[in-house]
């Protein structure tokens, strides 16, 4: 009962829920998002490895919603980040629902490893799976938001026979691979598109944003109808994580 008095900015979550998992009662948030409130999910890509630990607990003591943690295996996008050991070890520590993008090939071998780490919401690329509403359904079956995403030259209309069971759709603003680059323009074109086909639908998706986000275009977004925006760079290169979130949480 004391969960439900804490604030949404906060943990992201109105509710909670137990659950019996190998004989043993564990806590489990099962979060509900007011969609006409702003969050950030400060992507740990661009924290300092080297005190991870400690760079979670700035993002645990800030006004984040989520923890975004990008997964790539050097085949789909190229560059390699980091797997399971490390969301194992980020699953410890955070405070915070963590937000786990795949950006890897056939990501519906890998769904219930991941969805086994303590995971809030797993996301797949429509690029890399075969059979999407399939690999849409296994992360639900286990308890996990599911959410997909699409790279920048994909277009919006492939989601049209999933969008119904999404709760996340994830917008690239840059080519997946990399931190640090350029804002693409016609995101804004795009978040617009996908909103359209969700109030359509009457999906329940929220809408995230992921590539060159910062306090030139995060108000721009939240007001083209973005949810949820992910940045690293910005967040964890600015010298105060806890206000930067402040300030793209209120930018205008």
């Amino acid at each position: 009962e004391a969960l439900r008095n804490l604030s949404t900015s906060d943990f992201g979550l109105l509710s909670s829920v137990f659950r019996l998992s190998q004989n043993k009662l564990t806590f489990a948030a099962e979060f509900y998002i007011d969609t006409m409130s702003r969050y950030v999910s400060p992507s740990i890509l661009a924290a300092d490895f080297n005190y991870l630990a400690k760079e979670i607990e700035k993002v645990n003591n800030s006004k984040a919603g989520w923890i975004h943690c990008d997964v790539m295996d050097g085949v789909f996008v190229p560059n390699i980040s980091f797997g399971v050991p490390v969301i194992k070890a980020v699953a410890r520590v955070a405070k915070k629902p963590l937000d786990v993008h795949l950006m890897i090939v056939e990501p519906a071998k890998y769904i219930d490893k991941f969805c086994s780490l303590g995971i809030d919401i797993l996301t797949i690329h429509q690029e890399a799976s075969q059979y999407l509403q399939r690999a849409v359904f296994q992360i639900k079956e286990n308890g996990v938001k599911a959410g997909v995403s699409i790279s920048p030259h994909t277009p919006v209309n492939v989601l049209s026979e999933v969008i119904a069971d999404l709760d996340v759709i994830l917008i690239m603003s840059v080519n997946p691979g990399f931190g640090g680059q350029s804002f693409i323009e016609n995101t804004y074109r795009r978040v617009g598109e996908v909103k359209e086909m969700i109030l359509k639908t009457r999906s329940n998706a929220l809408i995230q944003v992921d590539g060159g986000v910062n306090l030139e275009n995060a108000g721009k977004l939240f007001d083209a109808g973005v949810d949820i925006l992910v940045t690293g760079t910005t967040i964890f290169k600015s010298g105060d994580p806890v206000k930067m979130v402040d300030k793209l949480l209120t930018s205008k």
